[in-house]
């Protein structure tokens, strides 16, 4: 096999690992590479109608990576929405992603009614990409029970949304967020979460709350 060929196949293993990613912007980010591949294989074996393909399909790989980066820093790409805990769209999402909530929070056991916990969904456009789960312990702590993003979006910043833009839980009267011990991939220490032993604290001193976010977030 001469290293043409070689080039070839591995353009066209790439593209097809490319489309078995769930993760968005990690799909279009190998696919882009594949396309290029392709398109050096294709330019020197001259089959230029494959050429022009694999230039338009980096070209649209392109144009959707920079929108899903300019989105990673948007406040406007992600709404938080204050749920019951009973909700049943709450629970049917908890229910289908039983399996992989279990993986990343591993001590979590399910959101039950409480006047003390509040349940939150987080929104991209109308897709739940996730959900937080935060109990009210007293003294202006609120523990955080469920901290979870689906695989899709894990590659974008709905946590730092969350924690650090929505002003979310200033309303509550909580001063610190803890989260629970042992977590797994925890990425808190780039939101500005300080270690805590196995846990992580967020001193929410620093963190405002949007006016117009005043009315969604009063405690029950």
């Amino acid at each position: 096999m001469s290293w043409t060929d070689a080039l070839g196949w591995f353009g066209s293993a790439l593209l097809a690992f490319s489309l078995l990613q769930a993760r968005i912007l990690r799909l279009r980010v190998l696919n882009t590479v594949a396309c290029l591949i392709l398109v050096v294989f294709n330019a020197l074996v001259g089959v230029w109608p494959m050429v022009a393909m694999n230039v338009v399909l980096a070209a649209v790989n392109l144009w959707f990576i920079a929108k899903m980066l300019r989105e990673r820093s948007d406040e406007n790409a992600f709404t938080v929405i204050e749920v019951e805990e009973d909700d049943a769209y709450l629970q049917h999402f908890l229910e289908v992603q039983r399996a992989d909530i279990a993986t990343f929070n591993p001590g979590f056991g399910g959101v039950a009614e409480s006047s003390e916990r509040f349940a939150y969904l987080v929104l991209h456009g109308n897709e739940t990409v996730g959900v937080v789960a935060v109990r009210d312990t007293g003294d202006g702590v609120g523990q955080v029970e469920l901290d979870y993003v689906t695989e899709r979006y894990r590659d974008f910043t709905p946590g730092e949304f969350v924690w650090r833009r929505s002003g979310l839980f200033v309303g509550h009267g909580w001063r610190t967020i803890r989260t629970p011990a042992g977590m797994v991939g925890a990425y808190y220490e780039k939101l500005g979460f300080r270690r805590d032993g196995d846990a992580w604290t967020l001193d929410l001193a620093g963190v405002t709350q949007p006016p117009d976010r005043l009315d969604d977030v009063e405690p029950r």
